[in-house]
């Protein structure tokens, strides 16, 4: 796919410092060391990694995930799901309630898809938390001839979507094991937190035994709290995306260091207002617009210059804050944002480019950008 109106042409080859600006890159060294090192963790640990590709959305990415011995991956939407089958991948986890008839037939289409790719072997599986949901799923499956895993989620302390109870969990269990079209199998939940999580899923899986159900897959998420996922002895499989690429949220959850964020955002100082305010050339449209997940007091981290604070924005301006500041930048000068959440920052842009010492090795179309239904 060619990028049309960027300004970029041929990049490859080319240093940082001589891209126009806003432009994403992501540092390969940083990249490739995080995938290791979230494998091995994951190896040395015994627990299956099934990253979620909502983080970078491009399918060679997801490659390299792979091959670094990552088992499937998870994709937060449908249309994240089709373009990565279409991609070739034949193990995909959807954790998210799919309702109504549009989504159901679509997601017929990728079982199709999906069993093309892995010879006959590949599978897609959803999370539900409600028999509307599982009824709406096992229905459309059994009238295409097919059978669906669907995975139970479990709210064990984040207060969003899953079911409230072991109990629940149970029950809900009961009645995908008794529907046609849907099996059972497994529990899932977001995110994985020590305090809470273990109790939940040993008192659910406890009844799932005494009712003669087995959970295949007990599946733990998030990135910081994937340190701590070995703590948790009924989890054998987790799921993260952030991590591959880090940013300002990971650094201040204590789960990241600086040399581990890959994901920079280098831009200009198209203005100094006055001696304490800078302008630089991206706003809404480039950076994320996460400001409290970690109470961070900034929109971002400017490297260079660590006690600005990015505090507002519009569409194509950043406003920073420089008081607290020894040294300011100069109109003209380029710097360099770790962003505070980078997962949305892939999604607000065509490509990111691979960089290796300094310089542009690869450039990825963000395939999966947008595509929320």
């Amino acid at each position: 796919m060619k990028v049309i109106g960027d300004g970029m042409g041929d990049v490859i080859g080319r240093r940082i410092e001589d891209l126009d600006t806003p432009v994403v890159t992501i540092d390969l060294k940083a990249m490739e060391a995080n995938i290791a090192k979230m494998q091995a963790y994951c190896d040395r640990h015994a627990i299956r990694f099934r990253p979620h590709i909502k983080t970078h959305k491009i399918p060679e990415i997801a490659r390299l995930q792979r091959e670094a011995g990552a088992r499937g991956i998870t994709c937060q939407k449908l249309g994240e799901a089709e373009v990565f089958a279409a991609a070739g991948f034949d193990d995909i986890f959807i954790p998210y309630n799919l309702i109504g008839a549009a989504k159901l037939k679509r997601l017929m289409a990728l079982h199709g898809q999906v069993r093309a790719n892995g010879n006959d072997a590949g599978k897609i599986s959803v999370a539900v938390d409600s028999v509307t949901v599982a009824q709406g799923i096992a229905g459309a499956a059994q009238s295409a001839g097919l059978e669906f895993p669907l995975l139970i989620e479990c709210d064990t302390g984040a207060g969003r979507t899953g079911v409230q109870t072991p109990a629940a969990a149970l029950e809900l269990a009961q009645w995908i094991d008794r529907a046609p079209g849907a099996r059972f199998a497994g529990l899932m939940t977001f995110p994985t937190l020590p305090a809470s999580t273990p109790a939940f899923l040993a008192e659910a899986l406890s009844l799932l035994a005494a009712s003669g159900l087995e959970a295949e897959t007990v599946s733990g998420g998030g990135t910081p709290q994937t340190w701590t996922a070995h703590t948790i002895p009924q989890l054998n499989e987790h799921r993260a995306g952030t991590y591959v690429f880090n940013d300002a949220n990971t650094l201040a959850a204590g789960t990241a260091n600086e040399d581990e964020c890959a994901m920079r955002v280098s831009m200009t100082v198209v203005s100094r207002p006055t001696g304490s305010r800078a302008i630089l050339d991206g706003g809404s449209k480039t950076l994320s617009a996460d400001r409290l997940l970690w109470k961070h007091p900034s929109y971002g981290v400017i490297v260079e210059y660590p006690n600005a604070i990015v505090y507002a924005y519009s569409e194509e301006h950043a406003n920073v804050d420089l008081s607290s500041s020894a040294q300011k930048p100069a109109v003209g000068e380029r710097v360099t944002v770790i962003p505070n959440h980078c997962c949305t920052v892939s999604n607000l842009h065509d490509r990111l480019l691979g960089v290796r010492d300094g310089k542009v090795e690869v450039t990825w179309n963000v395939q999966a950008r947008g595509l929320v239904r």
